[in-house]
């Protein structure tokens, strides 16, 4: 599946209630400032201290700070135009209006959700059942596709990434249920707990299937041996960030050779594929999983299909299953609560109908004058970026003049897209939420494989219009900025500079450098994977960013758990060339260029703890060690201390001398973008 660099943001910026537009210091607050750290020890502490210690994470939630407060009061204006549209009964039939609130409707009817218990999964798990060896069983999952199921064979369809302006199938590893391989054969005593949770969990949900208890733990044990060996096959989080390793383009020919017991031409065409070029991400995975569907046994995959299948819908199902699967997952969130029904049917409804709601949001929420503001900043940013290329000096004048050419031809997209998806063939009704799921699942899918061999559409965006996040995509050579996250307290168009830069700012010239990171250089202006650099000048940068791997490397989180540079490098290197960039743009303003204190700092101050407080948050442990192992960002606070202790004009703003522990010798300070 394609990686989107996303901004996954945590944190939180005080705003207070604007009155005046000459009131600026209305727009900070320094009150979770710990101001008995000094800034060049601590950054993050001296921005949020204050903050950080009095801070209490709601017990459903696994964090806390700005990305989720402003997830959540999204989630509350969604909720308020969901109410006003279920409410009502009376919608033309098939109008946007009626799918909407009717969808949230049948979520909400946990009545209707109580009764039905798990009836809606009976059909397929005793098709599962009847099977009597690996090519049925294939058989059958490839059927499933089109019904909006399926597993094991894991397909996504996008761009070519060699010929980024053509679609094609790409098979990418699945056939896990813990976050990534090490959870399998790491020793420790919290991942060997884990892996006994798995068992207990997967014994739980057969179970409430009606399975005898002392046959579902048998089973459930078997499943587990399974997956581990399924593990062996997977790369690790690090091995797929490398986007020359994860293309490998082959004919189904070709695949049938190195995986021939999973029938490829046969499965393909039940899911209603036609193609004979196919990306194989991870081959491994499909060599494996071929040789394993042969040598075990039919009883142990027939478990393996179940669970998958019972665990992809039990947040669909009756409470007894809702409860099982928050139960297990709790264990790498650290959430004590689950969401309020309401919440989870809004999340459900935005990631279901995407652009139907979406329209409502913008319509309902989203100010012209706020894209036309980030038309601007983004603008800004550009040049900004535009002159550091050009100003490298570690970088040849060839190399520059191809990096100023992708500079120049990213697109960028704001706040929600030209041209609304359509779902005009889903059908909603009001009493079946089981079955509504499954209409909108069969319309993704069938739109989905439309696209294969087909022209990239590149007015499509990946992400909901009321989404709290932000991404790069290299295939696209695109930024994306939503609705969701240009308000309050990102983004606030009466700011100041120094805030609006500090913050939203900083959040673009990410989104930019990801386009020049470790995995997004290797892609040029028109998306392609194809190397674009002369040879000194890749070296260089592959040394530049061993420096950053080192220095991320010796951050500790939790315990001994240290940062993992390697898995976090293009993150990182996306949050020190964001900040520089959107400095230099700030410093073309005209706040940027005056002494002018407000609320008793100077402008770049301003910038630096706006930007600090941006990326504020507190974390449950649980999460941080899910994190650690599967998250290409680091932990917010080294996503502050980090950066800074690179830049020198950081230094400067607040007498940052060698005495202080985030002091870098100049020689050692990350400068690449």
């Amino acid at each position: 599946m394609k990686q989107l660099a996303t901004l996954l943001v945590g944190a939180s910026l005080i705003f207070a209630a604007c009155k005046t537009n000459t009131d600026q210091s209305a727009y900070f607050n320094a009150d979770g400032m710990d101001t008995t750290v000094h800034p060049g020890d601590n950054f993050f502490q001296y921005a949020n201290g204050t903050w950080v210690k009095n801070s209490v994470i709601p017990d459903d939630q696994s964090g806390w700070g700005s990305f989720f407060t402003l997830y959540d009061e999204n989630l509350k204006k969604m909720r308020t135009i969901l109410d006003e549209l279920s409410a009502k009964t009376d919608h033309q039939p098939g109008s946007n209006e009626q799918k909407v609130g009717d969808f949230y409707a049948s979520g909400m009817d946990t009545i209707a959700i109580e009764k039905a218990g798990y009836e809606p999964l009976k059909p397929m798990l005793a098709k599962i059942e009847a099977v009597k060896d690996y090519k049925e069983l294939i058989s059958l999952l490839a059927s499933s596709y089109t019904e909006g199921d399926g597993d094991l064979l894991g397909i996504y369809i996008g761009a070519d990434e060699r010929n980024s302006s053509k679609n094609i199938l790409s098979l990418y590893q699945t056939g896990l249920t813990l976050p990534e391989k090490d959870y399998y054969t790491k020793t420790d005593a919290p991942t060997v707990e884990k892996r006994q949770k798995l068992v207990a969990h997967i014994t739980n949900l057969f179970v409430l299937t009606g399975v005898d208890k002392t046959l579902a733990a048998q089973q459930a044990a078997a499943v587990l041996k399974l997956e581990t060996a399924i593990a062996v096959s997977h790369l690790a989080p690090v091995e797929l960030r490398d986007p020359i390793k994860n293309y490998n383009k082959m004919s189904v020919g070709d695949l049938e050779k190195i995986s021939p017991n999973i029938g490829w031409s046969a499965s393909l065409a039940k899911m209603g594929i036609q193609t004979d070029s196919i990306n194989v991400a991870q081959p491994a995975y499909y060599k494996t999983l071929s040789t394993l569907l042969a040598s075990q046994p039919i009883d142990v995959w027939k478990s393996k299909v179940k669970f998958d299948y019972i665990s992809s819908n039990a947040s669909l199902l009756s409470k007894a299953f809702v409860d099982e699967r928050f139960a297990f997952n709790k264990l790498f969130s650290g959430a004590k609560t689950q969401e309020d029904r309401w919440k989870k049917m809004v999340s459900r409804t935005d990631d279901g109908l995407k652009d139907l709601l979406g329209q409502i949001f913008v319509q309902k929420y989203f100010p012209a004058e706020a894209k036309k503001r980030m038309d601007e900043l983004v603008n800004n940013l550009q040049i900004a970026f535009d002159k550091r290329i050009a100003q490298l000096d570690w970088m040849s004048d060839t190399t520059k003049q191809k990096a100023k050419e992708k500079l120049a031809a990213i697109m960028k997209k704001i706040g929600y897209p030209d041209k609304w998806r359509s779902y005009d063939d889903v059908k909603i009704s009001r009493s079946d939420f089981y079955g509504n799921m499954r209409s909108i699942a069969k319309h993704d899918y069938k739109e989905s494989i439309a696209k294969i061999g087909k022209p990239v559409d590149k007015t499509e965006w990946q992400m909901t219009a009321p989404t709290v996040n932000a991404y790069y995509n290299p295939t696209f050579n695109e930024i994306v900025f939503p609705a969701g996250i240009l308000q309050f307290p990102f983004f606030e168009l009466k700011a100041d500079d120094a805030i609006n830069y500090g913050a939203i700012g900083m959040v673009i010239g990410h989104e930019m450098t990801h386009g020049f990171d470790d995995q997004g250089r290797q892609y040029d202006a028109q998306g392609n994977l194809t190397d674009w650099w002369t040879k000194t000048d890749a070296e260089k940068f592959t040394a530049k960013a061993k420096g950053v791997i080192e220095q991320y490397n010796a951050y500790t989180v939790l315990d001994s758990l240290h940062v993992n540079g390697a898995l976090t490098l293009g993150e990182n290197l996306a949050d020190i060339g964001g900040l520089a960039i959107a400095f230099d743009a700030f410093k073309l303003t005209k706040q940027g260029q005056s002494a002018e204190k407000i609320g008793g700092f100077t402008p770049d101050q301003r910038f630096f703890l706006g930007y600090a407080q941006v990326w504020r948050i507190v974390d449950r442990p649980e999460s941080l060690r899910t994190r650690i192992t599967t998250d290409p960002h680091s932990p917010e606070e080294f996503r502050v201390n980090g950066p800074l202790a690179n830049f020198e004009p950081f230094y400067q703003a607040f007498g940052v001398t060698e005495k202080h522990k985030l002091y870098r010798p100049a020689a050692q300070r990350a400068r690449i973008w």
